[in-house]
């Protein structure tokens, strides 16, 4: 008999794995609502009013346009031929500017979307 002895030589061995485990569920749901409101506003919008007023009068030069409280006034002339030529200032626009303002009430629908979340725990036994 020999006199050897054995001995196993043991090496351990490390092994690390990862598992999914589901721990809830969630559900999104999504929800379209309407709503029928009355839309309020003021519009506002210019009138113009023209009126001719007769001059005819001889005038050495072309009048400017002016401005007077809130009317434009707009010399319209022509030339006319006498002996020698003239300016005539025949007539004049007057412009006047009103203002009007009118409220407006329009039905109209707006939209909106409404989600929901839910959440559900996992029992341990239904893992994956």
């Amino acid at each position: 008999m020999s006199d050897d002895l054995h001995i196993p030589i043991v090496q351990e061995e490390a092994h690390v794995s990862k598992r999914v485990v589901a721990t809830e569920k969630v559900r999104v749901s999504t929800t379209a609502e309407e709503q029928e409101v009355l839309v309020r506003e003021t519009l506002r919008r210019e009138q113009v009013d023209v009126t001719r007023v007769p001059i005819g009068r001889e005038v050495t030069e072309v009048p400017a346009t002016r401005t007077e409280g809130d009317v434009t006034i707009v010399p319209v002339f022509e030339e006319r031929l006498v002996v020698e030529k003239r300016l005539f200032l025949v007539e004049e626009l007057h412009v006047r500017r009103t203002v009007i303002v009118d409220p407006v009430e329009l039905p109209t629908t707006l939209r909106r979307t409404r989600v929901e979340v839910e959440r559900t725990q996992l029992d341990q036994q239904e893992e994956h």
